[in-house]
C-alpha cells in the first residue's frame, strides 16, 4: 500500500473493481478498497458475485435442470427413472462458481497493477485537490490515511429490512441467506414479487416447495410491459407460484419452529404458517462510513449521492457509481458508470446511454426488456405503434420444447424508430440485446424488417414482431387493417 494514489476506489463490486481495472489500463495508479468477508475468507465481486446475480444463477439452473429431467424429458422419449436433487451439492457447485469469479477478479486487479486494500475506505476531505481517504485494515482495524487525485464511490448496496418481518437467519431470511437452505422448505413464503422475489421463489418451487409470493403493489410486474407482465403472471401460475398482488404482510412471527405471516387483501388478513420466509422488498444504498462529516460530498433527498449525468459529484475529482446513485440497482448499469467515470477522469467524452439499459428476470421463462413500454412511449407523446409475436409459431422454439412466450417491439409511429422491445421466453435475456443494439444506432422497425435472420432460430421471432408491427407477419395471422 502506497500513501499517494491517482485513483482510490471505495468498493470492490462489479462497478468498482472494473473501474479499478480500467484506470491500470489507462496507466494510473490505483487502490480498491473492498472489506468485504465471504464465507471467512476477504472477497472482491461485490453483491453481486458473491450473494447475488452469479450464485442465484446457478441455483436457477441446477433447478431447472432438475425439474425438465423429473417433468419434461419423456415427451422426447428418454426415461431417467427416479430424479432426486441433493440440496448440499448443489450448494456446493453454487460456492465453486462464487470463488472461481471472485478470485478471478483479485487476478485481474494485480495483473493490471491494482493494489486491493482490505478493510474500510471512508472520504474524509473529498474538497481539496489530494482527497484524504481513511483506511482501517480488516486484519489488525489498524488506520492510516491514504491521499488521492481521484476517488470513485462504489460500495454497492443491501437488503431492505421491513419491521414486521425482522429477519433471523434461520426462519425468516434475506435473499442472502435464501442462498444457502440446506434442505427444501415443504411451504415456502416470498414478500415482494420483484426480480429478486420471483428468481428465488422460482430456485424452491422447482425443487418441490409450495411457494407463496406477497406483493404490497395492486399491480404485478409494474416495471415491465402489460402485455408482457400479463402473459408472465399466467405462466407463473401455471408453475405453481401462487403470486398475491395488493396484499401486504402486516406481521411475521416464528411460532414452535414455523413462520406465522399474517397479511391483509382489501380489508381482511389472514394467517398462515411456513417453514421459511424470504424478505425481498428492495435493496438501499449501503453508505456506512463510506463519508465522513467534512466530506464535501452532496446527498440527495433520498440519501442517494448526488451526482451528473457522468456520475461526477458536485466536488471535482469525486465521482459515485451504481447502487449509491440515481437510476436502476444493476450491476450492468454500475460498470457501465465506473468506466465512464474512469475515462471521464483520463479526459474522454465517454457517456452512458441510460435509454438502453437492460432489465432481466432469470426465471423460466425469462423477462426481458429494453427502452419504453407501450404505456410510457404514450405517456411521453409518442404516437405508437406496436408488434408482437407468439413463440407457439417459431421452428426452433417448438423442436427445444420451449415454444411459449412472445416478443413485442414498441416504435413511434411517425418516425418508425424503434422505441422498445420486449420479451418472454427462454433465452429472452440474450435476444433482447438485438433491439438494444438497434436502438443504440437509431433503428428502425424497417431496418429489422428488412434484415435477413437465420432459419431456424429463435431470433426470427425478432424480425416478425417487427413485420407484425405493419401487418405483414408471415407466421401469424393478423387482420387486414381497413382502408380509410
Amino acid at each position: 500500500m502506497k500513501d499517494n494514489y491517482d485513483l482510490v476506489v471505495i468498493g470492490g463490486g462489479p462497478g468498482g473493481y472494473e473501474a479499478a481495472i480500467r484506470a491500470g489500463q489507462l496507466g494510473m495508479s490505483v487502490a480498491c478498497i473492498e472489506k468485504r468477508v465471504y464465507k471467512g475468507e476477504p472477497a472482491l465481486g461485490g453483491t453481486c458475485l458473491n450473494v447475488g446475480c452469479i450464485p442465484s444463477k446457478a441455483l436457477l439452473d441446477t433447478s431447472h435442470r432438475y425439474e425438465a429431467t423429473k417433468d419434461e424429458l419423456d415427451e422426447h422419449g428418454i426415461s431417467t427413472g427416479d430424479v432426486g436433487i441433493n440440496v448440499e451439492k448443489m450448494i456446493e457447485r453454487k460456492e465453486g462458481i462464487v470463488k472461481q469469479l471472485t478470485g478471478g477478479v483479485a487476478a485481474l486487479l494485480k495483473g493490471n497493477g491494482v493494489d486491493w486494500l482490505q478493510g474500510w475506505g471512508t472520504l474524509v476531505d473529498g474538497k481539496g485537490d489530494d482527497k484524504k481517504v481513511k483506511f482501517v485494515a480488516l486484519e489488525d482495524d489498524a488506520e492510516s490515511t491514504i491521499t488521492a487525485k481521484n476517488v470513485i464511490l462504489a460500495s454497492g448496496s443491501v437488503p431492505i429490512d421491513i419491521p414486521v418481518a425482522k429477519v433471523d437467519h434461520e426462519h425468516i431470511v434475506d435473499s442472502t441467506g435464501a442462498l444457502d437452505f440446506t434442505e427444501t422448505p415443504k411451504r415456502l413464503g416470498v414478500i415482494g414479487a420483484g426480480v429478486i422475489g420471483l428468481e428465488l421463489g422460482s430456485v424452491w418451487r422447482r425443487l418441490g416447495a409450495e411457494v407463496v409470493v406477497y406483493e404490497a403493489l395492486p399491480e404485478f410486474l409494474a416495471a415491465a410491459d402489460k402485455d408482457i407482465a400479463k402473459e408472465a403472471r399466467k405462466m407463473f401460475k401455471k408453475q405453481g407460484l401462487d403470486i398475491r398482488v395488493d396484499t401486504k404482510v402486516t406481521n411475521a412471527e416464528v411460532k414452535d419452529g414455523q413462520v406465522v405471516v399474517t397479511s391483509e387483501n382489501k380489508g381482511e388478513a389472514s394467517d398462515e404458517s411456513f417453514d421459511k420466509l424470504i424478505v425481498c422488498v428492495g435493496r438501499r444504498a449501503y453508505s456506512e462510513k463510506l463519508l465522513g462529516e467534512d466530506s464535501g460530498v452532496t446527498l440527495t433527498e433520498r440519501g442517494l449521492i448526488d451526482v451528473d449525468d457522468q456520475c461526477k459529484t458536485n466536488l471535482d475529482g469525486v465521482y459515485a457509481i451504481g447502487d449509491l446513485v440515481r437510476g436502476p440497482m444493476l450491476a450492468h448499469k454500475a460498470m457501465e458508470e465506473g468506466m465512464m467515470a474512469v475515462e471521464r477522469i483520463h479526459g474522454e467524452k465517454a457517456q452512458v446511454n441510460y435509454d438502453t439499459i437492460i432489465n432481466i428476470i432469470y426465471t423460466h421463462p425469462e423477462i426481458a426488456w429494453v427502452g419504453l413500454t407501450e404505456k410510457e412511449a404514450a405517456d411521453a407523446g409518442y404516437e405508437v405503434k406496436t408488434g408482437s409475436f407468439n413463440l407457439a409459431a417459431n421452428g426452433r422454439a417448438l423442436a427445444q420444447s420451449e415454444a411459449q412466450g412472445s416478443i413485442k417491439v414498441v416504435a413511434d409511429a411517425k418516425t418508425d424508430r424503434l422505441l422498445g422491445m420486449h420479451a418472454i421466453f427462454a433465452g429472452a435475456g440474450d435476444i433482447v440485446h438485438q433491439g438494444m443494439i438497434a436502438m443504440e444506432f437509431v433503428s428502425s422497425i424497417e431496418d429489422l424488417q428488412l434484415m435477413t435472420f437465420a432459419h431456424p432460430t429463435i431470433s426470427e421471432a425478432v424480425h416478425e414482431a417487427a413485420l407484425s408491427a405493419d401487418g405483414r407477419a408471415i407466421h401469424a395471422i393478423q387482420r387486414k387493417k381497413r382502408k380509410k
